[in-house]
C-alpha cells in the first residue's frame, strides 16, 4: 500500500508543473535550481510492491467469478420456476376444460358417471370385505399351524430276513416285517402325551414283528403306547407319567425286551449337579400293572431306581444305576400261559402243579435287584465312540441258587449320519429263576436257563435308512445240545 501512495505522489508532482505552465507564465529558473532538479530521481518500485498489486488483481478476479456463478444459479432456478408455473397453468386449464365438459354433458353422461361412482364404491366395499376375510383366514391358519406345530410324527418300518440252524433240527427261513408309527404332542406348557401303534401278535408283549405267512392274510396291528406326562414349568426336575409308556428307568434286554412297553405309572426326579464329576442324580419310582382280575387279586410290580451320571474329564462318562422291583401275584402269568397257550417267550421258569398236573404258579417269587453300568469312552475319532455295558441282576425271592443273570456288551462306532457304522459283541448268562421268562429279550435261544452270544453290526446308508446284521449263538445251561445259530438281516427306514 505504501508503494501505491509513493507512485501516486510521483504522478502528482509530475503533473503540477504542467498545470502550472498552462495557468501562469513560468519564471526563470536559477542555475542552482536547475542543477538540483537534474540530480533528483523518482523512487524505484520494489518487487514486493509488484507482488501486492498482482495479489489484489487475483482476488478481484475470483470475486467476479463467484458473482458470475451465483448469477447463473439464480437464472437456472428462475427458469425451472417458470417451467413449473407453465405446467401448473396447463394442468389447471385441462382440469377446467374437463369440468366444463362434464358440467355441460347430457343427463345420460351424468347418470353414467353416477353409476361408475357407485360401482367403484361397491368394488371398494368388496375389497375391504375380502381383506377382512383374508385376515380372518390367516389368523385361523396361524392358529391351526400353532396347534399342529405341537404334534410330532415319527415311526419306522423294518424288513427282516432271518434263519435258524441247529444240528438235529430242520433249518428255518422266515421273512418278517415291523411297522411302528405314532404322534407325540406338547398339550400345553406342563403336559405332553402320545399315541403309537405297531404290528405284531397282540398276545405277545415282547415282539412287534409280523411273520410273512398265513396265506397273504392281513397282519395285526394294535396300540403300542399311549401316555400322558406331567412336567411342570416351575419344577423341571419332576416328571410324572401314566399309561402305556416307554421305559422311564435304566435297564437292558436282560430284564425287559426292547419292544415291550410297560403299563402303569412312573415318577422321576432328576437333578443336575454343579460338580466336576457328578453331573446328575435321579430317582425313579414305578408301579407296573399287568393284570386286573376284578376279584381282589390284581397283579402288579412296584419298585424304584437310583441313578447318576459321572463325568471324568472329556473322555469318560459313566451312568450307574441300582434298582429294586417287587412282583405281586405274578403266579397268574404262569397259569394263564399254560391254560391259554399265550405266545411269546417260552416258559422256562420252575413252576408248581396240582394233582392233575395243571400249572398253579411259579415255584419262586420274584424280587429283582438290578445293577447297570453304562460307560461311554471318547476315542480320537468322533465317529467311533467306545461303549461298555454291564448288567447284573439277582432274584432275591428265588427258591434256590438258580437266581442270577448277567449281560456284558462292547461296541465301537455309532449310526447317526450317512456312512456311520457300528459293530459289537455281547454275552448273556441267565439262570432258571433269575427273572420272569415272559418279559426279557425275545431273540435269545430261550429266555432263562441259557447262555447266549451275539455279534452285531450296523451301517447308516442314508439319513433315514440303516442296514444291520445280527448273529445269535446260544444254548441251554447244563445241556449237551448243539448251539442254535440265528442270523438276522435288517433294512430299516425311520421317519
Amino acid at each position: 500500500m505504501k508503494a501505491v501512495l509513493r507512485w501516486s505522489a510521483v504522478l502528482l508532482l509530475a503533473t503540477v508543473p504542467v498545470f502550472g505552465q498552462t495557468a501562469t507564465t513560468p519564471k526563470p529558473i536559477s542555475k542552482a535550481r536547475r542543477s538540483a532538479m537534474k540530480t533528483e530521481k523518482p523512487p524505484a518500485a520494489t518487487q514486493q510492491d509488484i507482488q501486492a498489486i498482482r495479489q489484489l488483481l487475483e482476488q478481484q478476479q475470483q470475486q467476479i467469478q463467484q458473482l458470475q456463478q451465483q448469477m447463473q444459479q439464480r437464472d437456472q432456478a428462475l427458469q425451472q420456476t417458470q417451467q413449473q408455473l407453465q405446467h401448473a397453468q396447463t394442468v389447471a386449464q385441462e382440469a377446467q376444460s374437463r369440468l366444463a365438459a362434464m358440467q355441460g354433458g347430457s343427463e345420460e353422461q351424468q347418470a353414467d358417471v353416477s353409476k361408475l361412482k357407485a360401482d367403484v364404491a361397491d368394488v371398494q366395499t368388496t375389497l375391504k370385505d375380502s381383506a377382512v376375510q383374508t385376515q380372518d383366514d390367516q389368523e385361523k391358519v396361524s392358529e391351526l399351524g400353532a396347534v399342529l406345530g405341537r404334534f410330532r410324527w415319527s415311526g419306522d418300518a423294518r424288513v427282516r430276513y432271518e434263519n435258524f440252524f441247529q444240528e438235529g433240527s430242520a433249518d428255518r427261513h422266515r421273512p418278517r416285517i415291523r411297522l411302528r408309527v405314532g404322534v407325540e404332542s406338547k398339550l400345553n406348557e406342563d403336559f405332553s402325551g402320545g399315541i403309537f401303534i405297531a404290528t405284531g401278535d397282540l398276545t405277545d408283549p415282547v415282539s412287534t414283528n409280523q411273520t410273512l405267512t398265513g396265506f397273504f392274510e392281513r397282519k395285526q396291528i394294535g396300540l403300542d403306547r399311549g401316555w400322558i406326562s406331567y412336567n411342570p414349568r416351575y419344577a423341571k426336575w419332576l416328571s410324572l407319567t401314566g399309561g402305556k409308556f416307554a421305559y422311564s428307568w435304566t435297564r437292558t434286554p436282560l430284564t425287559f425286551d426292547n419292544d415291550l412297553n410297560p403299563e402303569g405309572f412312573s415318577e422321576k426326579l432328576s437333578f443336575n449337579v454343579p460338580n466336576n464329576v457328578v453331573k446328575n442324580i435321579s430317582f425313579t419310582g414305578m408301579q407296573l400293572m399287568f393284570n386286573e382280575s376284578g376279584s381282589g387279586r390284581d397283579s402288579w410290580a412296584t419298585g424304584g431306581q437310583i441313578g447318576s451320571k459321572l463325568q471324568f474329564g472329556k473322555l469318560l462318562t459313566i451312568t450307574p444305576s441300582v434298582s429294586l422291583l417287587k412282583w405281586q401275584n405274578e403266579n397268574v402269568i404262569a397259569v394263564q400261559r399254560a391254560a391259554n397257550g399265550i405266545t411269546g417267550n417260552a416258559q422256562t421258569n420252575a413252576v408248581t402243579t396240582n394233582g392233575a398236573g395243571a400249572v398253579t404258579g411259579f415255584a419262586s417269587g420274584f424280587f429283582y435287584s438290578d445293577y447297570v453300568l453304562d460307560a461311554q469312552i471318547r476315542t480320537p475319532s468322533e465317529k467311533l465312540p467306545l461303549r461298555l455295558l454291564f448288567n447284573f441282576e439277582r432274584n432275591l425271592d428265588a427258591i434256590d441258587n438258580q437266581d442270577s443273570a448277567g449281560w456284558a456288551e462292547i461296541s465301537l462306532g455309532q449310526v447317526k449320519n450317512p456312512k456311520d457304522f457300528q459293530f459289537g459283541y455281547s454275552f448273556a448268562r441267565i439262570e432258571r429263576d433269575a427273572l420272569i421268562a415272559v418279559f426279557n429279550e425275545s431273540d435269545l435261544r430261550q429266555p432263562t436257563n441259557v447262555k447266549q452270544h451275539r455279534v452285531f453290526g450296523q451301517y447308516q446308508i442314508t439319513p433315514n435308512t440303516t442296514a444291520a446284521y445280527t448273529l445269535w449263538v446260544g444254548k441251554r445251561l447244563n445241556d449237551t445240545e448243539d448251539w442254535l445259530k440265528r442270523m438276522q438281516f435288517d433294512l430299516m427306514y425311520k421317519f
